[in-house]
């Protein structure tokens, strides 16, 4: 059975105010970059930049002397600093040392087992502190200029041992700072984006490391919460009733959702976390595939992706920071992407090229494995890849063409994606560098203005609320109006009301204008139906061209699938009908509502529209069929 639960978020109908501009901002916290997004105008969220001009910010804080650097900065010192940088800690709040993972990718100060807290992991680096002041050794017949020219004591090194949540603190605390040297004023509150696979225990200790770094906390929302926000709020190009899938591909695993959105509610229908899968599996690909090149055109060896000689791990890291920028080029250009590294090994410089397509087969086996995750989610919603009808994409390494190309090999020609709608960068809708940070401060922007206007509705947000958990339809339910000799297996003209997978209660509302009613006392009325949902497979001979070759035998030839939806009538609920008071020239305006409670019982009713207003409603009442 699916995976099902409730992703709260706004209706697809909701505008923030901006010109309220509450000191309210959204937080992406990965474990390998983050971002900080707030309302810029017309209920726009934005990726800001902190002090340092980064909108994307690393994950990474390094100590080097008496100087702290957070940022892209400290990852640099990945190169000559390694052992007092810090990097991937996110993965590891909550955890216990005895539960991290002793084969995770490390190329900064290893995790150690702190040694005055049992069972805490930490991470230790040498600082630079002031030494302790001397004691004084002036007297009454010592002169006053004596006295101030004692020399100072240097700053001595000393090791510091910090935990995950104190790293964390760090980290958040300087986000906190950029939002408010950027807007100008104290930050009341943040929603925070977290991971589908965090367990409570590690929500609890990102929630704890957020406060203690200052930051209110409004709510943990799911990345796939922050997306389906995102993508429901402002965006006119997609259909409100859609199937979603989120495709996060991380630097240390693949994290992807199936969501079911209907009028800007979204249901979750499944998810799947594998940490076999990530962006640094491709780094570390292209990073052995640089390193033969250079030992191929320098004939020094070079052996990375592991390494152990301490030359080589210098180059490796070298390598991996300037792989990130080929990254980037391939995402945004066909052509083909350099990465240059001064003095690589022995002093030697490298320069070497790579195109997509040389790209694209060195990490195929990487696209695979996402594509046959995607196929596993997908059947364990007990849907087809046929249904879905938008995929989403999170990450830097989400950014690539190849993927997309891939993935969407299965599925129908119609699907939405960034790339076919041109949003995949720049910071469009699909941006998936920013996407998170954008939807947690829709999500921020919501609620507070919620928690002003109701705290009934606020607490639905809260985790373990009752109010979270929601049940959904399980079949699509609809109008039939029969005719004969109507094509299909239908009978009759099929009209979706409410779909499949739709959050629970709901309402829809639907109105027909210029019914044809006929003769003067005749009935307009439809029958009422769950129906199924199905796939089609058919194999057909592909197209013939001009210049093809001689046609093989029978039964040689690779026959094309085609796929192709089906419905079958499942359930009959109950049929309604209306005799029309107000028909001008045999037609009139109809209008059909329809209420599921969240019990699933069903409330319909059927009212005549005119120009003085609506007319007497016939109304039929099924209890719980949903």
């Amino acid at each position: 059975m699916p995976a099902s639960g409730s992703i709260p978020n706004g209706s697809a109908e909701t505008r923030v105010n901006a010109s309220l501009m509450a000191p309210i901002v959204g937080i992406n916290f990965g474990n390998s970059y983050a971002s900080i997004a707030v309302l810029v105008k017309d209920g726009v969220a934005e990726c800001i930049a902190n002090e340092d001009g980064e909108r994307q910010i690393a994950c990474a804080i390094s100590f080097q002397g008496e100087e702290m650097y957070i940022g892209n900065q400290a990852k640099h010192q990945l190169v000559k600093n390694s052992q007092n940088t810090i990097t991937g800690f996110r993965n590891l709040l909550g955890k216990k040392f005895s539960e991290v993972p002793t084969a995770t990718l490390s190329v900064s100060a290893p995790v150690i087992q702190h040694p005055t807290l049992p069972d805490t992991p930490a991470y230790k680096v040498k600082v630079l502190q002031p030494a302790p002041s001397p004691l004084p050794t002036t007297t009454l017949n010592t002169p006053a200029a004596s006295q101030a020219a004692t020399p100072r004591s240097e700053p001595i090194e000393v090791e510091r041992f910090l935990t995950i949540s104190e790293v964390t603190t760090i980290f958040l605390g300087s986000l906190l700072k950029s939002a408010e040297d950027f807007l100008g004023h104290k930050v009341i509150g943040a929603v925070i984006s977290v991971p589908s696979s965090f367990d409570d225990v590690q929500r609890d200790a990102l929630s704890k490391a957020a406060e203690e770094a200052g930051i209110c906390v409004l709510q943990l929302l799911d990345d796939a919460g922050a997306v389906a926000v995102c993508t429901s709020i402002g965006d006119d190009n997609v259909p409100c009733d859609r199937t979603q899938l989120v495709v996060d591909l991380g630097a240390s695993s693949l994290e992807l959702s199936l969501l079911s959105i209907r009028e800007g509610l979204a249901y979750s229908l499944a998810t799947l976390s594998d940490s076999s899968v990530g962006g640094d599996e491709i780094d570390s690909k292209l990073v052995r595939y640089f390193a033969k090149e250079f030992t191929k055109k320098t004939k020094t060896p070079l052996t990375v992706a592991p390494s152990t000689d301490p030359q080589d791990e210098r180059a490796e890291a070298k390598l991996r920071l300037a792989v990130e920028h080929t990254k980037r080029t391939l995402s945004a250009s066909p052509g083909a992407a350099t990465c240059s590294v001064e003095s690589l090994k022995d002093g030697l410089d490298y320069t070497g090229s790579i195109n997509r397509l040389r790209f694209d087969m060195e990490i195929r086996s990487i696209y695979d494995k996402v594509y046959a995750k995607v196929k596993e989610l997908v059947a364990s919603a007990e849907i087809d890849l046929f249904d879905v009808d938008e995929i989403v994409y999170i990450g830097g390494s989400a950014c690539l063409p190849g993927l997309d190309e891939t993935l969407t090999e299965g599925f129908t020609e119609s699907v939405i994606t960034p790339f076919k709608a041109g949003t995949v960068v720049g910071g469009g809708v699909g941006d998936p560098t920013t996407i998170l940070a954008r939807g947690c401060a829709l999500q921020a922007h919501l609620l507070f203005s919620l928690t002003h206007e109701s705290a009934h509705l606020g607490s639905a947000f809260i985790r373990g609320s009752g109010l979270e958990s929601v049940a959904a339809t399980s079949r699509t339910i609809g109008l039939l109006v029969p005719r004969e000799g109507a094509e299909g297996n239908m009978g009759g003209i099929w009209i979706p009301l409410v779909l499949k997978e739709t959050p629970l209660p709901c309402r829809r509302t639907l109105t027909f204008d210029d019914v044809d009613v006929g003769a003067a006392g005749a009935k307009v009325g439809f029958e009422v139906w769950e129906v199924k949902e199905g796939i089609k497979i058919s194999h057909v001979s592909p197209p013939k061209f001009d210049d093809d070759e001689e046609p093989v035998e029978d039964g040689e030839a690779e026959l094309d699938e085609v796929k192709e939806k089906t419905l079958t009538k499942e359930v009959y609920l109950v049929s309604c009908t209306l005799t029309p008071q107000n028909a001008v020239n045999g037609k009139t305006k109809v209008q059909v509502q329809v209420m599921i409670s969240r019990s699933g019982s069903i409330d319909l009713s059927l009212c005549e529209v005119s120009k003085d207003g609506f007319g007497e409603a016939v109304t039929v009442i099924i209890p719980g069929t949903s």
